[in-house]
């Protein structure tokens, strides 16, 4: 069977996504809407796919079966809860939302319409993770000490100027962590287990005209109490591969961006010397550090790849809307550590309110 997407949002993420549905015999890019028909036409122009300038009838199309949601991130629930209601799965573009009351929202339309919700984290399906991921789970690091994640990057002024929503609060639900750096904070969680406290500390120091951080750091206590630290910023110029390191009592991991640099353990196995090889660090990678645009699409397509299999075999997603609001409660953790200058503890009762 041929399953059929539609997206909605033709701005510069769609892209990715046309791309990589485009190497999956098993999926077809039917349509696309967009709130601008202009953005609609160019991108169906683009990717060979039929532009709607009404939402409801490119959703009341019968041909498609799952909807991706490429929208700015504050305008993720309308789009996701009426792809919901009109019965198609939905897979959204990080974060699933900037608020965990609109998070909430969309996986209870998502669970009431019995349709699969998936959030877009393409770094969880590298090889080089997911081989950390099984290692972890493996117990080759004794007991996991410290888990840190740094996502260094660098964005001019005219990458918040391009767009009205950048670097706003209302449709940006923060800056370096809630933007670029959440995928990083879905690995750290994902590695090392649920988080416990957080002490955050944020700041807005290299840009101008935007509401949210550009440099943050926050340390975390996971519940597991091992410790960590979460870097994140747009204002290290010229930009940096993004960078996780894993320590335990018997092993010592390190990967810059899809690479492995560190791979050490107490007691090596036959297949450590092949996993230094396969994922050592290759020349010339950049990993979007300084250009949003210098990413590769080939975890979008791995992850859609999980999605279909869901579907098809009724079963839940690698990354469901749950795992998607984790990442977004950890970092509204830290923007209210850092506004009230006090640990918080996990999970949050409510959102926390910004100061006036």
């Amino acid at each position: 069977m041929t399953v059929g997407f539609g997206i909605i949002g033709c701005g510069m993420i769609s892209r990715f996504h046309a791309s990589a549905l485009g190497e999956i015999d098993s999926a077809r890019l039917v349509g696309c809407f967009d709130m601008m028909p202009a953005s609609a036409d160019r991108f169906a122009e683009e990717a060979g796919c039929t532009a709607y300038h009404d939402l409801d009838e490119m959703l009341a199309n019968p041909d498609i079966h799952v909807v991706t949601i490429c929208t700015p991130s504050g305008a993720h629930l309308d789009p996701a809860v009426a792809a919901a209601n009109a019965g198609k799965h939905v897979l959204v573009e990080k974060p699933l939302e900037i608020t965990l009351e609109r998070c909430d929202t969309i996986i209870a339309a998502c669970e009431k319409n019995n349709v699969k919700l998936g959030t877009i984290m393409p770094s969880r399906f590298s090889g080089a993770n997911r081989e950390l991921k099984k290692a972890i789970e493996d117990g080759r690091f004794g007991r996991l000490t410290l888990g840190d994640t740094y996502v260094k990057w660098w964005r001019n002024q005219d990458y918040y100027d391009s767009g009205g929503w950048r670097g706003t609060w209302a449709m940006d639900g923060g800056g370096a962590y809630m933007n670029q750096a959440i995928h990083n904070v879905d690995l750290l969680y994902w590695f090392m287990g649920e988080v416990a406290t957080v002490n955050g500390c944020t700041a807005t120091l290299a840009h101008e005209r935007i509401e949210v951080e550009d440099v943050g750091v926050a340390c975390v206590r996971f519940a597991n109490g091992a410790l960590g630290v979460l870097e994140a910023t747009t204002s290290a110029f010229p930009g940096l591969l993004k960078k996780t390191e894993i320590h335990g009592t018997e092993g010592l991991a390190i990967i810059e961006q899809d690479h492995i640099l560190r791979w050490e353990f107490a007691e090596e196995n036959d297949r450590d010397a092949q996993i230094r090889a396969e994922y050592a660090l290759k020349e010339g990678s950049t990993g979007g550090a300084a250009d949003p645009k210098a990413i590769s699409h080939a975890g979008h397509r791995d992850q859609f790849r999980d999605f279909l299999e869901a579907i098809e075999k009724d079963q839940k997603p690698a990354v469901d809307g749950y795992e998607g609001r984790r990442s977004v409660e950890i970092i509204l953790a830290i923007y209210q550590s850092s506004w009230t200058e006090q640990a918080v503890k996990l999970p949050l009762a409510k959102d926390p309110e910004r100061p006036a």
